[in-house]
């Protein structure tokens, strides 16, 4: 990713973010665009940072699409339980979880995940997948990116959805990429979804759609 952009960020927030915005071919994104373009009224969720032009091509297909941009907030200390009786501090995952991703008892046909699980909190990750799991409607899709490698100053985006088979990829910030997925540690997450497909790519991202 960082050689789309030509140089490293310092870390903290959204210093450094930059207008610009860089297409990228996604063979995920294509096969994903085509079950947009072929079904009606679906609900669609978009884990990372706000795009309005998502928004726009989503609804402009007859679907409705609901944001999650849950990075930032993860990185809260709010949701650091101190430690007591000689136990570390943990992340409390079940208030985080309800204040972020409850959706009223909505169920979701699509969830595009980008590659919002490299810069959460590892305790997040599991609970965060099996959470998804129990909104989205059987035989739900969802695209999911991660990391191959862990490059130096790997910036955090913002992916904006086009009508080709490429999405534009604009800096969004500068959180650091906490952990890099291997094939079977993404298996692992993936363990109680119906299927999942990879695709490979000649960057450092590495795609996945998964049927729930």
């Amino acid at each position: 990713m960082r050689n789309l952009f030509g140089g490293s960020e310092g870390s903290g927030g959204n210093r450094g973010a930059d207008s610009s915005r860089v297409p990228r071919h996604s063979s995920g994104w294509k096969e994903l665009s085509k079950y947009l373009q072929s079904q009606e009224s679906l609900r669609v969720l978009d884990i990372g940072p706000t795009s309005s032009t998502n928004i726009n091509y989503i609804t402009s297909l007859g679907h409705s699409i609901y944001m999650a941009n849950i990075v930032e907030e993860s990185l809260k200390p709010e949701w650091i339980i101190p430690a007591a009786d000689g136990e570390e501090p943990r992340f409390d995952v079940g208030r985080f979880l309800d204040a972020n991703l409850n959706f009223s008892g909505r169920k979701f046909d699509v969830v595009i995940l980008w590659d919002t699980a490299d810069f959460l909190p590892e305790t997040l990750v599991e609970p965060i997948f099996a959470r998804l799991h129990e909104v989205m409607e059987p035989g739900g899709l969802m695209l999911a990116f991660f990391h191959a490698t862990a490059e130096p100053g790997a910036p955090f985006c913002r992916y904006h959805l086009t009508d080709t088979e490429a999405v534009d990829i604009q800096k969004a910030g500068s959180y650091p990429v906490l952990q890099i997925f291997s094939n079977r540690k993404i298996e692992n997450l993936l363990r109680d979804y119906s299927t999942y497909r990879f695709f490979l790519a000649k960057d450092s991202l590495r795609e996945v759609i998964v049927t729930r």
